[in-house]
C-alpha cells in the first residue's frame, strides 16, 4: 500500500499560494453585509427598515483576526437516557433536549431551534442533529485504533487499513463544516400534504470541527482504473435492506476544493457513537445522507452505487408523483437526474422564537430578527432578505461568516491533531449567520416577517414549495406570522417538528385554509366558499376513576401468561381474563400482549366501542419507572438478535415483531395485488396455523403512527423461506377515502421492510374433520364457507387444507359472493382445488353486477340463496359449522339469515 507522506496531502494545493498571498487570498465578503466591520453606517430602504450602507473596501481581507470559535462546552451530566436502555442503542450517551423525530427507536433528532442557533456557530455532540437508519453499532475503546475498513473495486492497488494507520501515515487536518438533513424543513410539507418522510423541523442541521484525511489521498493511493466515475460508500449499520451505503462521482472526491474528508475527531473528540464512531466520511455543501457513517467499505464503480438506500432515499421525484405511484416506477427511482448531492439554498428565522412574546411598553425601539442561512455545492450565501409585506419591498440584512476566521489562521498552524490552514480554499462548507434590526413599529403593523437568501450563483430560494414524494430539499421562504395581542406581540413558526402541535401551518389547516393557494392558506377575496374546520377527534375515557392501585413491571410481568394476562395502554394496567372467551380475534390477541406495553396495537385496531369497554378491565396505572422501563421492550428484543445469532427455524412470534422483506407484487386484478415477502431465511416456515391470521404493521411515514390489519396469507402450510399476503386496494375517490393499510402497502417499493406478528385467532383446523374454536375441539362433518371479495383467504386454507387431503372425510359448500366476474380472487386456484374433489366440495359464484356473458349465480347470497344450497342445520352435535369472512354487511347479513333457520350462534365463526 502506498500512502502519500505528511506534507504531501492534498489539502495543499498545487496552486497554493505563498504565505504572503494568504492575507489577501480570501473568498469575497460581500462588505455590505460584514456587520463586524468598523464605521458602517446604514440608510433606508424602499421598505423603511435600515439596511447597510454599501462599502466597497473588503475589510475582511485586511482585518487580523487572532481566534476563531472553538467547540462550545458539553454537558458533562449528560448519561444514557431511561428511554434507551431497553433498546440496541443502550450503549449511547445522549441528550435530553434532543426532540424525537421517530419515536424512541431509530434514533433521529434536533435540537429545538433556539437552542441550536444560541449554542452558536459550532454545534456540540449534545445538540447536533442525528439522522440514524438503524441500531448505532458498539465500538468499544480498544477496538476504535484496529477499526479496519477497505478501498476496492475498479483500483489496482486495493488497501485495507486500519484507523490507527490512516491517523499514522496520512496528513491530517481540521476545518468546520456543516451538515444538513436532505429532510430539513420537511414538516412544512407534511402539513400541506403527507410525504414519505418523517417530520424535521427547521433545525436538522449542525456545525462542528472535524477532523481527518482527505478521500482524495487515499483513493489515489488505491490507483483507480480508467473508466472509474463513482466512490461508494457503506456503513456498518445492518438494516433491513441491507448495510447503508451511497455513492458521489469520484472526479468530487478527488477534488481538494471539495473537502470530502475520512473523519475520525469530531470537536477535537473521537467521533460519538451516534455520528460514526469510529471513522466515517464527510462531504461538506451536501445533504447529510452522503456523509456515511461507521465506515467499512469504499468501492470504486463505473456505475453509482445500486445500495438500496441510495436508490430509494435522498432523492426529489417529480412533484406529480405520489405515494401510491412511487411503489411501481423503479426506473424513476434509478434515474440519478433526481438523486439529491447539492444542497440548495436555504434559510430560516431563529429569533424570534416560536411563541416568542414582545412586550410593545418595552425598552428599545428595534428588534433584531435573526436566523441562519446556507447554500450548497462549496457556494457562498451572497444576500439574505427580509420583508414585512409578503414580498412587495424587501430590506438586506447583515451577514456574517464565523467560517472566514479559520481562513487567517497561521501557515502551519494545526487544532485538534490536523492543520486548519484553509486559505488557500474558495469553497464555502458552512452556514452564515444573518440579523436585521426592525423598528417595532414597524412589527406593529406587519402581518408577518419572511426571509430568503440568495447564493453566489444568483440561486434564490422560491417563494412556493415543491412537493415532493419525499418531502426533501424544502426551501421556500420562511414565514413567521404576528399576532397582536393586548399590549404585545406573539410570533408564530410555520410548524413544530415532529408530532409537537403548532405553527401557523397546522392551524390555517385545521381552521379549513387551503395552504397551496399561493398565498399561505390566507382567504382571498373570490373564495367565496369556506371550508368546513377540523373538527378534534372524540376523547374516550379508558379508565375507572375508582380505581387508584399502582402496580409494578413486576407484578406486570408474573401475568404474561395464558391463564390471567395482563396488558398495558398508554400506562394503565388492564386484566384481560374475563375477555378471553368472548374476544372476536380469540384469546391469543390478548395473551399475545400479556406482560406488555400493547397501547399501540391496540389504539390503532380497536374501535371507539372497544376502548370503551377498557374500563371494566382496568385495575390500575403503571408507576412512572416501570412504564420508562417498559417503552422500549420491542427494541430490546431487536437488540438480542444479531447477524450471527442462530437462525430460527419459524418467523412468527406470538409476542415479538418480526420483519420480512417485500420481495415482489404481483397484480392479480386492476385493485388486487399478491405481496410476496421474503422471511429470514430460505428454510424457514411460517409457523401460521390452519384458519389462522397474522397481523402486519406499518409505520406511517409521516406522524410515525403505526397501521396495523389482519390477513390470511394465501401460502400454503407447508411453504419455506417466503410469504404470500392477498391484498384488495382500497385506493381515495372523490366520494370515500382510501384504506390506510392497503394504500401503504401498495406504495412500498420492493426491498422495503414489514413487520409481522402472530398468529391469531380463535379458529385453527387442525384436519380430517378436527378443529379448534377458542382451544376446544371439536369434529366437524361439514363447513358452510361464506365469503365476499378479499374475505375468500381465510376459507382458501381451509378449503385447501381439506381437499388436499385425500383422506379428509370433511364436506364443504362454499358460498363466494362478489360484484363482477373480475373481482373473483383466486378462482383459477378454486376451480383447479375442485377437479376431483366434486363429491366433497361444492363452490358457487355469486355475482351482484354480473355481465352479459355471465351464466354463473346472479344477485347476492341471500336467505333464497343460503336455503337452497345450505338449508336448515341437521346436526345437532355441533357437526356443522359456518366459516364467515366478509365486509361487515355481508357477516351481519349471514349472521341473521343463519340464526333465523335455526342455525346456533355457537356453530359460526367469523373471521
Amino acid at each position: 500500500m502506498e500512502a502519500p507522506k505528511r506534507g504531501s496531502s492534498s489539502f495543499t494545493s498545487k496552486a497554493r499560494p505563498s504565505e504572503h498571498q494568504n492575507q489577501n487570498f480570501l473568498p469575497p465578503s460581500p462588505p455590505d453585509t460584514d456587520r463586524e466591520s468598523a464605521g458602517s453606517s446604514s440608510e433606508p430602504s424602499d421598505s423603511g427598515i435600515k439596511t447597510p450602507r454599501r462599502n466597497r473596501s473588503n475589510r475582511l481581507r485586511t482585518r487580523h483576526v487572532s481566534l476563531y470559535p472553538l467547540p462550545p462546552k458539553c454537558r458533562p451530566d449528560n448519561t444514557i437516557l431511561a428511554e434507551d436502555l431497553r433498546t440496541p442503542d443502550n450503549h449511547v450517551v445522549r441528550d435530553p433536549r434532543l426532540i424525537r423525530l421517530t419515536g424512541i427507536h431509530p434514533f433521529n433528532v434536533e435540537a429545538p431551534l433556539s437552542d441550536l442557533y444560541d449554542e452558536g456557530f459550532l454545534t456540540t455532540k449534545d445538540l447536533h442533529y442525528v439522522r440514524n437508519h438503524g441500531a448505532v453499532p458498539k465500538v468499544e475503546d480498544s477496538e476504535i485504533m484496529g477499526w479496519e475498513f477497505t478501498v476496492d473495486g475498479m483500483v489496482d492497488k486495493p488497501i485495507r487499513m486500519s484507523l490507527a494507520q490512516l491517523i499514522q501515515e496520512y496528513e491530517q487536518a481540521t476545518y468546520p463544516i456543516t451538515l444538513v438533513c436532505a429532510g430539513n424543513r420537511r414538516k412544512e410539507q407534511n402539513v400541506v400534504r403527507k410525504t414519505k418522510g418523517f417530520s424535521w423541523g427547521a433545525a436538522g442541521l449542525s456545525t462542528a470541527l472535524w477532523t481527518g484525511v482527505a478521500i482524495g489521498d487515499v483513493i489515489r493511493a488505491a490507483m483507480p482504473r480508467r473508466g472509474a466515475k463513482y466512490v461508494c460508500f457503506e456503513g456498518a449499520d445492518k438494516l433491513p435492506n441491507g448495510y447503508y451505503g451511497t455513492s458521489v462521482k469520484l472526479s468530487w472526491a478527488m477534488d481538494a476544493e471539495r473537502g470530502i474528508m475520512l473523519a475520525h475527531k469530531m470537536n477535537g473528540e473521537t467521533l460519538p457513537p451516534d455520528h460514526g464512531r469510529p471513522l466515517r466520511i464527510v462531504i461538506p455543501g451536501q445533504i447529510g445522507g452522503r456523509s456515511v457513517k461507521w465506515l467499512k467499505r469504499i468501492i470504486i464503480t463505473k456505475e453509482p452505487s445500486d445500495n438500496w438506500y441510495h436508490i430509494y432515499d435522498n432523492r426529489v421525484l417529480p412533484t406529480m408523483v405520489d405515494p401510491e405511484m412511487s411503489a411501481d416506477l423503479p426506473e424513476t427511482w434509478r434515474d440519478e437526474r433526481y438523486a439529491i448531492y447539492d444542497l440548495n439554498t436555504n434559510s430560516a428565522t431563529c429569533h424570534p422564537a416560536h411563541n416568542e412574546e414582545l412586550d410593545l411598553h418595552g425598552p428599545g425601539h428595534a428588534y433584531k430578527v435573526r436566523g441562519y442561512a446556507y447554500a450548497g455545492g462549496g457556494k457562498r450565501i451572497s444576500r439574505v432578505e427580509i420583508t414585512l409585506d409578503k414580498g412587495k419591498t424587501w430590506a438586506l440584512a447583515n451577514i456574517s461568516y464565523p467560517e472566514d476566521q479559520y481562513r487567517l489562521a497561521s501557515e502551519g498552524e494545526t487544532l485538534f491533531g490536523g492543520r486548519i490552514d484553509i486559505s488557500w480554499r474558495e469553497s464555502s462548507f458552512c452556514w452564515s449567520f444573518w440579523d436585521l434590526d426592525v423598528p417595532i413599529s414597524q412589527l406593529r403593523e406587519a402581518d408577518d416577517i419572511m426571509v430568503r437568501a440568495m447564493d453566489e450563483a444568483m440561486m434564490v430560494q422560491p417563494r412556493d414549495m415543491y412537493w415532493s414524494v419525499l418531502g426533501m430539499m424544502n426551501n421556500p421562504w420562511f414565514r413567521v406570522v404576528i399576532h397582536k395581542e393586548s399590549h404585545k406581540l406573539r410570533f408564530e413558526h410555520p410548524t413544530q417538528p415532529a408530532l409537537m402541535p403548532g405553527g401557523w401551518m397546522e392551524r390555517v389547516k385545521k381552521a379549513g385554509g387551503n395552504l397551496t393557494n399561493g398565498y399561505w392558506g390566507e382567504q382571498l377575496g373570490r373564495e367565496a366558499e369556506v371550508v368546513e374546520p377540523v373538527k378534534p377527534a372524540k376523547e374516550i375515557c379508558m379508565t375507572n376513576s375508582k380505581v387508584n392501585r399502582t402496580i409494578t413491571l413486576e407484578e406486570l410481568k408474573s401475568h404474561d401468561g395464558e391463564t390471567e394476562p395482563w396488558f398495558v395502554v398508554n400506562g394503565e394496567v388492564y386484566d384481560g381474563t374475563g375477555f378471553l372467551e368472548g374476544h372476536p380475534g380469540g384469546p391469543t390477541s390478548i395473551t399475545g400482549a400479556a406482560g406488555q406495553d400493547a397501547s399501540e396495537e391496540f389504539l390503532a385496531i380497536h374501535s371507539e366501542n372497544a376502548k370503551a369497554m377498557l374500563v371494566d378491565y382496568h385495575i390500575g396505572t403503571l408507576d412512572k419507572t416501570s412504564q420508562a422501563l417498559l417503552a422500549g421492550s420491542e427494541a430490546a428484543a431487536a437488540a438480542t438478535t444479531s447477524e450471527n445469532a442462530e437462525p430460527r427455524a419459524v418467523f412468527l412470534q406470538p409476542k415479538a415483531w418480526t420483519r420480512a422483506v417485500l420481495s415482489a407484487k404481483t397484480s392479480v386484478s386492476p385493485d388486487t395485488k399478491i405481496f410476496t415477502f421474503a422471511l429470514e431465511h430460505a428454510a424457514q416456515a411460517v409457523g401460521l396455523p390452519v384458519g389462522q391470521h397474522l397481523t402486519i404493521r406499518l409505520r406511517d411515514p409521516v406522524t410515525r403512527e403505526a397501521i396495523l390489519r389482519a390477513y390470511t396469507p394465501i401460502s400454503p402450510a407447508s411453504a419455506r423461506g417466503t410469504l404470500d399476503v392477498l391484498v384488495k386496494v382500497y385506493r381515495a375517490t372523490a366520494t370515500r377515502e382510501g384504506g390506510r393499510m392497503t394504500q401503504a402497502l401498495d406504495a412500498l417499493p420492493v426491498g422495503h421492510a414489514v413487520d409481522f406478528k402472530g398468529p391469531h385467532g380463535k379458529f385453527e383446523y387442525l384436519g380430517r374433520g378436527l378443529c379448534a374454536v377458542s382451544r376446544r375441539e371439536r369434529r366437524v362433518r361439514r363447513f358452510v364457507m361464506v365469503c365476499g371479495g378479499s374475505g375468500i383467504t381465510p376459507v382458501f386454507a381451509v378449503l385447501r387444507a381439506v381437499l388436499e387431503d385425500a383422506g379428509d372425510p370433511t364436506e364443504c359448500v362454499v358460498l363466494d359472493g362478489n360484484r363482477t366476474e373480475e373481482d373473483i380472487l383466486c378462482r383459477a386456484e378454486l376451480d383447479a382445488m375442485l377437479v376431483g374433489n366434486e363429491g366433497r366440495c361444492r363452490l358457487h359464484y355469486v355475482l351482484s353486477q354480473p355481465g352479459p356473458e355471465w351464466t354463473g349465480r346472479r344477485g347476492r347470497i341471500d336467505e333464497g340463496l343460503i336455503a337452497q344450497e345450505v338449508g336448515p342445520c341437521t346436526s345437532m352435535d355441533g357437526e356443522d359449522v359456518v366459516l364467515v369472512c366478509g365486509p361487515k354487511p355481508l357477516e351481519e347479513s349471514v349472521l341473521s339469515i343463519f340464526t333465523g333457520m335455526g342455525w346456533k350462534k355457537e356453530d359460526m365463526v367469523f373471521f
